[in-house]
């Protein structure tokens, strides 16, 4: 067992999420042209069944029956009238070509949308194509997280796997009152920068219950976090689980508040890590808290590093001035 603490205040904030049954319309994607080959492009279909869904004044449902759905870059955007569940029993599959996606740095994009809950499917990016166009050097795109939810609200995602993301897997960005369990990443231990879970400038996120297998952290926590629970989760292979990296720019919200407790890491690089650039910065991490930590085979359990600079590129030499605060 590993216990880590920075500062000494806990403060925790469970959201609690239910799947409603009171829902009076229903959407299926098959109904609007969607075709479960996973060869006709679907976008269309799935964006007509989001719009009715997003303009009933009732809660609605989006079912996905079972099938491979092929989808391009898609944006789901509100606000909508009424709370939508997406009810995913197939799998959604990205362009074979990973060019198809583009520089937008998104696959799927929830956008401005409030009391949305995704359960169950499978998001199947395709990424090994775009990982070796990294690898080569040629001029690749920027590379697409699989599902991201920017300025969200009251958000449920539960028993989703992401597979072979070409970037980031999952990303919570500017969102407040997030639930996320029972979810699944998979990616090569060297795929490049397949984050499991990325949140950043977002209060009340809670992840629990959740199995992380990246080339990259499990789960990275960037400025402006506030109020985030992790429990239960499974990390490794990956570099563990990383408050940062932080103080890239002077101007930074800080991290605070920040649990993870009762998780096990298994042939990780690293287990918990906080890092930071070695330059001016008002951002700061406070009151954070790692318990009841089980770590096998894990190179660096505890990291703490001020000095951060992957690849020993454009270092900053500046004096550390990154405020974090350990008792």
């Amino acid at each position: 067992m590993a216990k880590f603490v920075v500062s000494y205040v806990v403060l925790s904030l469970f959201c609690i999420f239910q799947q409603s049954n009171a829902a009076s319309a229903s959407y299926n994607v098959i109904k609007f042209g969607a075709k479960p080959d996973g060869k006709t492009d679907s976008t269309q279909p799935f964006l007509k069944a989001w719009s009715a869904a997003c303009s009933s004044a009732s809660p609605s449902t989006i079912s996905v029956p079972k099938g491979r759905y092929l989808l391009k870059a898609t944006v789901f955007r509100g606000p909508c009238k009424n709370k939508i569940t997406v009810q995913i029993d197939g799998t959604l599959v990205a362009p074979a070509d990973y060019r198809a996606l583009g520089n937008s740095g998104y696959w799927i994009l929830f956008i401005k949308v409030n009391r949305v809950s995704v359960f169950g499917g499978t998001l199947d990016a395709k990424g090994a194509g775009f990982w070796a166009c990294r690898k080569s050097g040629q001029n690749c795109p920027v590379g697409a997280r699989s599902i991201t939810f920017n300025w969200a609200n009251d958000i449920l995602i539960s028993g989703l796997t992401s597979i072979n993301s070409q970037s980031m897997h999952l990303v919570i960005n500017s969102c407040n009152n997030v639930l996320v369990r029972n979810v699944r990443v998979i990616a090569p231990d060297q795929s490049p920068n397949t984050d499991g879970i990325h949140v950043q400038t977002s209060t009340g996120v809670t992840i629990t219950g959740s199995t992380l297998q990246t080339g990259d952290d499990c789960i990275s926590i960037g400025p402006s976090t506030r109020n985030m629970l992790m429990s239960s989760i499974k990390c490794g292979p990956g570099h563990g689980i990383s408050i940062g990296s932080l103080g890239k720019e002077f101007n930074e919200g800080g991290v605070e508040n920040i649990t993870l407790t009762n998780s096990i890491f298994s042939g990780s690089d690293n287990g918990v890590r906080i890092k930071s650039w070695a330059r001016p910065s008002n951002g700061f991490v406070r009151n954070v808290v790692f318990q009841n930590l089980i770590m096998k085979n894990v190179k660096n359990p505890v990291i703490i590093d001020q000095n951060y600079c992957p690849n020993n590129q454009g270092c900053p030499g500046q004096v550390i001035n990154y405020s974090i605060s350990i008792s």
